[in-house]
């Protein structure tokens, strides 16, 4: 995980308990898994006995990081950065530990900023640091082509204080984050220096990468999110399951906390019967476990169970409503009056006029007599009644032709 890192950090580490902070970015009400980086670099800082220190954005989130970017961010209300944050702190707090004497601390920047003039920050802060030096960095120089605003230019200086900040009233003597935060953190340091003549230090990881190319953390419906009414259980876990065998091995190490000795033995029973994806499922089961229950876990497995082997209606029956929306998302589906169930209605008219599953009764009729129709998983003949009894969570019907033909009834 280490991509960067400034020399006499060791030195440090073992002369005391060292406070090290991490930052994020408020944009949205929840973390994503491309932030899980970070969140287990302060989690492993944290099992070597030092104290984590989460930073939220508060001031910096209304004015937007631009590295790593192409164009300036969209500012955000103060309300909107504020619900977000209460959330945030609420995910990190499934991962670290805030009891004892290296408990962790979140801190928001808006406690220092908010009393802060514009002639106080320039005068204290902006002297400190030349113009040739914020031009040199890679977040400036990638944007000068195309123009980038003076509040975004700023931007190094307003992290770099925090830095500053946190150094002389929390004792943090090390800033961590994505390889592309490499300049905002060498310009803490530099504060810290010209300021006051202290020393401080910058530790990076690499940003993932996927061997196809394709960019991590992200599915075919966006950010894979850790709230799971933003990403359910159920798609978080396949993000993992379906993880490529090249990227497994080095996504188990960077957010699992398994031992090299687990993590070796994993890799040889795998290579054995790669088909088994024992490397994948064994990612899955951990990372979706910490980030949500062992419930959510088996619900996930149970959720895949349904579309990818063998399940039963009562494996439909014990899913929560929201994943078994979330399992047939994007699968057709149309809408019913509940009065239509009232006195069962014939599988017939329900496959071919009532839904228009099937295109005829003819087809209906043929489909059955060959044994490949499923309603709510059971195999069912051309005199079945479908009643309002046979609804799940009171409100569906999933019918099925065959192995991966799914339809979804919603009757209202």
């Amino acid at each position: 995980m280490l991509h960067d890192i400034m020399p006499g950090i060791e030195e440090q580490m073992e002369k005391e308990m060292t406070s090290a902070y991490v930052g994020f970015d408020p944009t949205a009400d929840s973390l994503h898994i491309g932030n899980l980086v970070p969140v287990m670099l302060l989690v492993h800082w944290q099992r070597a006995g030092h104290r984590p220190v989460a930073l939220v954005g508060g001031a910096t989130g209304m004015v937007g990081d631009p590295s790593g970017k192409t164009a300036e961010r969209q500012f955000l209300d103060v309300d909107v950065i504020n619900h977000n944050l209460e959330c945030q702190k609420k995910q990190l707090e499934k991962f670290l530990d805030f009891n004892g004497d290296n408990g962790a601390k979140v801190v928001n920047n808006i406690d220092w900023f908010k009393g802060m003039t514009f002639l106080d920050f320039i005068r204290d802060v902006g002297k400190h640091i030349t113009v040739n030096y914020m031009m040199s960095k890679d977040s400036v120089k990638n944007r000068l082509e195309g123009g980038m605003s003076f509040t975004e230019f700023t931007y190094q200086l307003v992290q770099g204080y925090d830095f500053y900040h946190l150094w002389k009233n929390e004792n943090c003597m090390v800033q961590m984050g994505g390889s592309d935060q490499w300049g905002n953190i060498v310009t803490g340091t530099e504060i810290i220096r010209k300021k006051d003549g202290g020393k401080a230090f910058a530790l990076t990881a690499p940003l993932i990468t996927k061997a196809d190319g394709s960019k991590f953390g992200k599915s075919e419906g966006g950010n894979v999110w850790i709230d799971k009414n933003r990403t359910s259980a159920y798609k978080f876990y396949q993000y993992w399951i379906n993880t490529a065998d090249e990227d497994a091995g080095k996504f188990i190490r960077i957010f699992t906390l398994k031992s090299r000795e687990e993590i070796d033995a994993l890799e040889a029973e795998h290579s054995k019967n790669p088909a088994a994806r024992l490397l994948q499922k064994a990612l899955a089961e951990d990372i979706t476990i910490r980030v949500h229950s062992e419930e959510d876990l088996k619900t996930a497995i149970a959720a895949s169970k349904i579309l990818f082997g063998k399940s039963a209606k009562e494996d439909l029956a014990s899913l929560p409503e929201s994943e078994f929306l979330s399992v047939f998302e994007g699968v057709p589906q149309c809408e019913i009056d509940m009065s239509q169930l009232e006195g069962g209605l014939g599988v017939i008219d329900l496959l071919s006029g009532v839904t228009g599953f099937l295109s005829s009764n003819g087809e209906a009729k043929r489909a059955l007599k060959e044994n490949s129709i499923r309603i709510n998983k059971e195999i069912v003949d051309a005199g079945r009644v479908v009643s309002k009894e046979d609804l799940l969570n009171g409100k569906q019907l999933l019918i099925q032709r065959g192995k991966k033909n799914y339809f979804l009834v919603n009757a209202k």
